[in-house]
C-alpha cells in the first residue's frame, strides 16, 4: 500500500487524487460527465477537486446524488458544465480547497449541450477502456453501501505514517501562489451561482478540511483569503464539523476512506439544518 502510495504521489500534484480509475485520468473525467449528461438530473450536485473526489457518492445517505469532482481539474470546470445543462439540481455544492487550475474549456464545450456528446469525443480505444470502467465501477446497491459504511465507521482511524508525502506537499503547497488562478475561478464561481440560483438552483461553497501542516501553507491562506473576501455572506457556506480528531489525510490534503465518510456525514447533517 504504502508503495502504491508513493508512485500515485510522485506522478501527481495537487488535484490529483489517489486510487483515480485505472485508465487515465482524463478517461476517469469523461465517465463521470458522461454519466452525468446521459442519466436524470440529480438532487444534489458535487463539484470540485480530487480533494472532493474522495467523497464517494455511496457516502451518502440521501438518495440521487453526484459527484462531479474531478481529479486534477477546477471545481468551475463541472460547475460550467452543470450551469449550461437544461435541467439543475436541486443543490450544488462546490468545494473551494484548491483553486489554481483554471477551468478545461474543452470539457465544457463537449458537454453543456443536451444531448450526450461522448461518441464524438472519445476515440475507440478510449470508449472502450471508458466502458470497461464504467461497468467494473457499478455503484453498490443501497444494501451493499450501507454496510460498507457500517464498516468503515466500526475500524479505528488510520495508523499510516504520512509524514514522508506530507512534509513533500507542504513544500509544493509553500511555494505556488494561487493568486492569478484563484482569482479568475471566484470571478466565474461568482457568476455561475448567480445564474443557477436565477433559474431555482441553491448553491453552497465547501471547505473540506485538510491536516493543520497544509491549512498553514502558503497556498491555502492565500486561497482562504481570496475566496472568503469574495464571498464575505456566512449564508453562502455549509460550515461542517467533522470529528477533527478522527480525521485522517494519505498526504495532507486527500481523506483516506473513514474520513471522507465522516466528511460526509457532516455535509448531510449541515445540510440538514439549512432544510430546516
Amino acid at each position: 500500500m504504502a508503495l502504491l502510495l508513493a508512485c500515485s504521489l510522485a506522478t501527481a500534484r495537487f488535484g490529483f487524487g489517489l486510487q483515480q480509475p485505472t485508465v487515465t485520468t482524463r478517461d476517469g473525467t469523461i465517465i463521470t460527465l458522461n454519466r452525468y449528461v446521459g442519466e436524470p438530473v440529480p438532487d444534489l450536485v458535487l463539484v470540485g477537486s480530487s480533494v472532493a473526489w474522495r467523497l464517494k457518492e455511496e457516502y451518502f445517505t440521501r438518495p440521487r446524488v453526484r459527484n462531479l469532482a474531478l481529479a486534477g481539474g477546477s471545481p468551475v470546470t463541472s460547475l460550467d458544465i452543470v450551469a449550461k445543462r437544461k435541467s439543475l439540481p436541486k443543490i450544488v455544492l462546490i468545494e473551494t480547497n484548491v483553486l489554481t487550475r483554471l477551468p478545461d474549456d474543452a470539457l465544457i464545450a463537449k458537454f453543456s449541450g443536451g444531448a450526450r456528446t461522448e461518441t464524438l469525443f472519445l476515440r475507440p480505444v478510449r470508449t472502450a477502456a471508458a466502458a470497461y470502467e464504467t461497468w467494473n465501477h457499478t455503484p453498490p446497491n443501497p444494501a451493499d453501501a450501507r454496510a460498507e459504511r457500517d464498516r468503515l465507521l466500526k475500524e479505528p482511524p488510520s495508523t499510516f505514517d504520512n509524514r514522508v508525502y506530507l512534509d513533500r506537499a507542504v513544500q509544493q503547497m509553500n511555494d505556488d501562489d494561487p493568486t492569478a488562478q484563484a482569482h479568475a475561478n471566484v470571478a466565474r464561481i461568482r457568476q455561475l451561482i448567480d445564474d443557477i440560483e436565477r433559474r431555482g438552483s441553491r448553491a453552497f461553497l465547501l471547505e473540506i478540511p485538510f491536516a493543520a501542516e497544509i491549512e498553514d501553507s502558503r497556498m491555502v491562506r492565500m486561497s482562504k483569503a481570496i475566496v472568503h473576501a469574495a464571498f464575505p455572506d456566512r449564508e453562502r457556506w455549509l460550515p461542517i464539523d467533522p470529528p477533527s480528531g478522527e480525521l485522517r489525510w494519505a498526504d495532507g490534503v486527500h481523506l483516506d476512506e473513514r474520513s471522507a465518510l465522516l466528511v460526509v456525514r457532516a455535509i448531510e447533517g449541515a445540510l440538514a439544518e439549512r432544510d430546516r
